[in-house]
């Protein structure tokens, strides 16, 4: 009777348990769903941002403009001129390009395929954040998958400016109140002989690498490719010392500063006088058309693996003769300097990859000189491969001068390159 009674109870403890079992289940299941439909209401970027502010300022010829920033290797557009939203969007989409619109006042925001988002404010105080979260909320609301694009101040922004005493504290509490899908500032650091600013701009981003890690989301940095100011017109080893050290530091997103020239009845005009830009006031091309087409083509081809990519550390570290503690963790154990060749510095940025191999961005800190050094990875040499800014294939690591012990690699004026090693 004892065993037959214990029997009983067992059954039902098991039955119980089982009911307990499938209830878990069946929770998990709603909470993946929500939290599914969450992620599919949200934005998603599914390419690296290669953009930029002030487009065509102009209503003739826009199909033809258009088309010049897409064969300039752009593909995202910042901000709506010279058509309506809905015209610009559709232009967009036949030119595989995407924008983010100006945001309307009150009218419904125009939607179509090439839509990311809506342009709301530039440099905003910590007194816009109460407002900018709640339309920013609206836009989730209004058009799921879209998001409301505000772009904040620089570190050397004043106090006044943000609001706030600390620009550390600037940042997080835009991320806490408004909840923004993109993280995104601009920094134009000085690079002139009298004066350098890069350490700066390299703390800037890593102000956004790690508020953006914190809050999951990608971070974009606006630079300059225009005289403006104190700032002198940059060479094209200054405009890629730029962007590739944002790569270094885990941008998803870099954006010119300026693409058009502002000119005469343009906001803002009375700080430029010397024009400059990719496009001139009156629509001609400078030199930095093609510079930017030659880079943004590396980009292009870089993006897909960049979008795979999540940072886990960044430094500087100078070339030197032995093990530098400063790269433990990178997946580099040295750099050192070759034969006579001066010391050089490098932007080491480490990653983690999707499918858990690491990845390591390095980039040549000085804008003037090339810099040949031995670099020493973790792993052999052997193990490494790199990403082909030329066609974004994966090739294994060459060394460019096999004749000398170790390996070597070389780096143009402010240039990048990205390498894939092996899961630890």
């Amino acid at each position: 009777m004892n065993s037959i009674a214990c029997q009983i109870r067992l059954h039902r403890i098991t039955q119980i348990a089982r009911a307990q079992t499938l209830l878990l289940f069946g929770w998990l299941l709603v909470a993946t769903s929500i939290n599914t439909q969450a992620a599919e209401s949200g934005f998603v970027q599914d390419r690296f941002a290669i953009g930029f502010w002030v487009g065509p300022q102009t209503t003739e010829n826009l199909e033809a403009r258009y088309r010049e920033i897409a064969d300039a290797n752009f593909n995202l557009v910042i901000g709506t001129t010279g058509m309506t939203p809905s015209k610009q969007l559709r232009l967009c989409d036949k030119l595989a390009l995407r924008a983010i619109v100006q945001a309307p006042p009150s009218a419904e925001l125009p939607d179509g395929p090439a839509c990311w988002g809506y342009l709301l404010r530039d440099e905003p105080s910590v007194s816009d954040f109460e407002a900018l979260a709640r339309r920013t909320e609206e836009i989730r609301q209004q058009r799921p998958g879209r998001f409301g694009y505000i772009n904040l101040f620089p570190n050397y922004a004043s106090a006044a400016q943000l609001g706030t005493d600390s620009y550390e504290d600037y940042v997080s509490r835009f991320v806490e109140e408004v909840k923004p899908e993109v993280l995104s500032m601009d920094h134009y650091p000085l690079m002139r002989p009298d004066k350098d600013t890069r350490d700066r701009y390299c703390a800037n981003l890593d102000t956004l690498r790690r508020q953006a890690l914190k809050a999951g989301i990608p971070f974009w940095n606006f630079f300059y490719s225009m005289p403006f100011g104190d700032r002198l017109d940059p060479t094209e080893a200054q405009i890629r010392w730029q962007i590739f050290t944002s790569i270094a530091y885990g941008a998803k997103g870099v954006l010119y500063f300026c693409y058009w020239t502002p000119g005469k009845g343009n906001q803002g005009a009375g700080e430029f006088p010397k024009g400059g830009a990719i496009i001139t006031a009156e629509g001609l091309k400078t030199r930095h058309y093609d510079e930017a087409r030659r880079i943004n083509a590396e980009l292009k081809n870089l993006g897909p693996t960049l979008m795979k990519l999540t940072s886990t550390k960044a430094v500087r570290a100078k070339t030197d003769n032995h093990v530098n503690e400063l790269l433990t963790g990178t997946g580099v154990r040295s750099l050192a300097r070759v034969g006579g060749d001066p010391d050089s510095e490098f932007i080491v940025g480490s990653f983690k990859h999707a499918d858990g191999r690491r990845a390591v961005a390095l980039v040549n800190d000085s804008y003037s000189y090339t810099a040949w050094p031995t670099v020493k990875f973790d792993v052999a040499a052997n193990d490494v491969v790199e990403i082909d800014k030329s066609t974004g294939k994966e090739h294994p690591v060459i060394d460019d001068s096999p004749e000398l012990p170790g390996l070597q690699l070389s780096f143009g004026p402010g240039d990048g390159r990205l390498f894939l090693l092996p899961a630890r």
